[in-house]
């Protein structure tokens, strides 16, 4: 058999590649009325955890509550359902 098909196959590790996680509206009820929910607050609750580049809120879901949100991103229909809602989005 030839030497090349002893070998094991590797596959191609992107080291520029940037880990983003998802956090969805519905989680984002866990926060009282006019707070202020950064990355950092994510992480006491608990909604995200792990080794990670950045967090974009996605519009899975309702927010009933005014919230100041600031992570790295936010897809459009997040952000029109947390401007409904009264509250605001800033990308850190």
């Amino acid at each position: 058999m030839p030497l090349v098909r002893k070998l094991p196959k590797r596959g191609f590790n992107n080291y520029n590649r940037k880990e983003i996680l998802p956090v969805n509206l519905d989680a984002l009820n866990v926060f009282e009325d006019g707070t202020e929910v950064t990355i950092e607050l994510l992480k006491e609750q608990g909604l995200v955890n792990g080794r990670f580049d950045g967090v974009k809120v996605l519009g899975n879901g309702n927010v009933e509550k005014k919230l100041t949100v600031k992570v790295n991103a936010f897809s459009a229909s997040a952000k029109e359902k947390i401007e409904a809602a009264g509250g605001t989005c800033e990308v850190v």
